[in-house]
């Protein structure tokens, strides 16, 4: 083993990291989704495409790839046969190790040590570690669960621009903004949800944000009833007996001013990144260096 990869494979895009054991970055590189509901064969071709790009990235080729002890956390992994299916994919490493992306994320968040993850992203999970003992919290898919997520708040903006366009409630700025994307045209907006993702419409939640800060009516109550839901999320996470608790994602930056000062003095910052994570679920020795990324 020369080299550690670890990659970060989620609803939105996949993210890789190819490093030596001292922590030093030789690569990296993005790709798009590539969770466990896009089938195992598109899965697998995602995560081979990613790690080519971190590889040329880093100077090396595929000559390299049995020098690579690899760590994956891939959204959805964890739904019932997923892990075993996915177990069975080859890949060209020395050894690969597969988690969800909600498993690395707390790796990444607590280095390894016992604490608590609130994912806020294109979903929305929660992953408690304490021992040995792991606990998922939510996390069950959208639109039935994923509260307080990006794709939560698009679905919500949504309801409320075609409840605007149709009359049943008054217009605002977020309203406007949301309908004009299809021409302010009903029947363009319902071609869109046919065949929409939980990832297009979390592609809304920043307009969301962006209005609610702006005091949007309907905007702030968007996001204030979000901020419900990950309140909620964090009572139970310290409930369970969780030491702390750090949100992560793209959307926690933007949701956290939003909760109450009591709440947000209960959480930590995280350490590290999902990538991090995985890259100590690839070797647990790993810690992040001090190369400049």
């Amino acid at each position: 083993m020369r080299y550690i990869l670890g990659i970060d494979a989620g609803g939105s895009h996949t993210r890789a990291r190819l490093t030596k054991l001292d922590g030093a970055v030789l690569g990296e590189a993005e790709a798009g989704p590539a969770n466990a509901r896009i089938g195992l064969e598109k899965l697998h071709n995602v995560l081979m495409s990613v790690t080519r790009d971190a590889i040329a990235a880093a100077g090396l080729d595929e000559t390299d790839m049995p020098l690579i002890t690899a760590g994956m956390g891939i959204a959805g992994i964890s739904r019932p046969g997923m892990l075993p299916a996915a177990s069975q994919l080859e890949f060209p490493f020395r050894s690969v190790s597969l988690e969800s992306d909600a498993a690395i994320a707390n790796l990444g968040a607590h280095l390894g040590e016992d604490g608590a993850t609130l994912i806020l992203g294109t979903g929305s999970v929660a992953y408690i570690k304490i021992g040995k003992v792991c606990i998922t919290i939510g996390g069950y898919g959208f639109p039935i669960s994923d509260e307080g997520s990006g794709a939560a708040l698009g679905l919500s903006a949504m309801r409320h621009a075609l409840r605007a366009l149709d009359g049943r409630t008054k217009p605002t700025p977020l309203s406007t903004a949301v309908t004009a994307q299809f021409d302010h045209n009903t029947g363009r907006a319902i071609k869109w949800m046919d065949e929409a993702t939980p990832k297009d419409y979390a592609d809304l939640a920043p307009m969301v944000m962006d209005y609610a800060e702006w005091n949007d009516e309907i905007a702030r109550s968007i996001v204030e009833d979000a901020v419900k839901h990950v309140e909620r999320f964090i009572e139970t996470i310290f409930d369970k007996g969780a030491p702390r608790c750090a949100l992560a994602g793209g959307l926690s930056r933007r949701l956290q001013p939003w909760l109450r000062e009591r709440t947000a003095a209960r959480l930590t910052h995280c350490k590290g990144d999902s990538l991090d994570g995985a890259l100590i679920l690839a070797h647990p020795e790993y810690r992040p260096g001090s190369v400049s990324r």
